[in-house]
């Protein structure tokens, strides 16, 4: 009784370090974001004089030409939003549609959904950068007069094929579990394919498409290398993280205003997470693999 005892205090403990360590990280940019610049690189550790440094920062970076946080903070908003709805709905769409006609073919491009999961993005980005701008000078910019690069539909029409795969995975597993008499229930009723999807199936995908749309938002808002392949720098559509790029120079950077820019692009991902953590929790628990 006392080994047992002894056991789950230790254990206790290691999860308490364990969760420090976690934390940590968090823990110095919340303290160094409200330093000064030299504050940082002569005390790192330290506790900052006053939090007040910290108001400072923010309405320097509010204000800075270079970084213009409020458009940055606008197209990362629409970006994430556009490309989220999106996702959601066409992995949605997909997903019921492997699950609920099944044949050969389906099997064959679900599978090939999962196996496109373990390619890494370094491997397609620079093919993606030239398909779209081949595509870019055949098809969208005679026909519809918009570019793939540097532009809105190129950015999110990108973020939603490569989320398309781990949330139609997501999906196909939920949905294996959600009873066919209830769609055919509704078909009876008179409702067609699409209507059965939007005003019965889709309800019932809630638990899921809250933790596909937690996930793939995290992605996207504080995704950094597909904005620079895609729009660039110095465009007049950038992304929060691009924009905090630019406090970093070849021979100088600047910490205060990187740390705090960093701490604010953070908040509204934290506070969302904590609110729909329960939601996540679920999802992933009935997004399982189900034979």
């Amino acid at each position: 009784m006392k080994k047992q005892k002894l056991g789950l205090l230790l254990l206790e403990i290691f999860g308490v370090v364990l969760f420090l360590l976690f934390l940590s990280p968090i823990f110095l940019l919340v303290v160094n974001s409200a330093k000064s610049s030299a504050e940082i690189l002569a005390s790192p550790l330290s506790w900052p004089a006053s939090f007040g440094q910290l108001w400072t920062n923010a309405v320097t970076i509010w204000n800075n030409p270079s970084i213009k946080y409020p458009s940055s903070f606008f197209a990362s908003t629409i970006i994430t939003i556009i490309s989220l709805v999106t996702i959601t709905l066409f992995s949605a769409l997909a997903a019921w549609g492997l699950v609920r006609y099944r044949s050969k073919l389906s099997t064959v491009v679900f599978f090939i959904f999962v196996a496109s999961m373990v390619i890494p993005f370094q491997v397609v980005m620079y093919p993606l950068v030239t398909w779209f701008k081949i595509l870019s000078d055949t098809i969208t910019n005679p026909l519809f007069g918009f570019s793939l690069l540097r532009t809105y539909p190129g950015i999110i029409f990108a973020y939603t094929g490569f989320g398309m795969s781990l949330s139609v995975f997501m999906f196909h597993g939920f949905i294996k579990g959600v009873p066919l008499e209830i769609e055919e229930a509704a078909e009876l009723d008179g409702c067609n394919k699409m209507q059965t999807f939007f005003y019965v199936v889709l309800p019932i995908l809630k638990p899921i498409y809250v933790t596909i749309l937690i996930l793939n938002g995290i992605w996207i808002w504080n995704d950094f290398l597909l904005p620079l392949l895609l729009l660039g720098k110095g465009n007049a559509i950038q992304t929060l993280p691009i924009a905090v790029s630019n406090f970093a120079g070849s021979f100088t950077k600047q910490w205060d205003m990187i740390l705090t820019s960093t701490l604010l692009i953070m908040l509204p991902v934290i506070i969302l997470f904590l609110i729909a953590q329960k939601h996540i929790m679920k999802g992933m628990v009935d997004g399982a693999i189900k034979s």
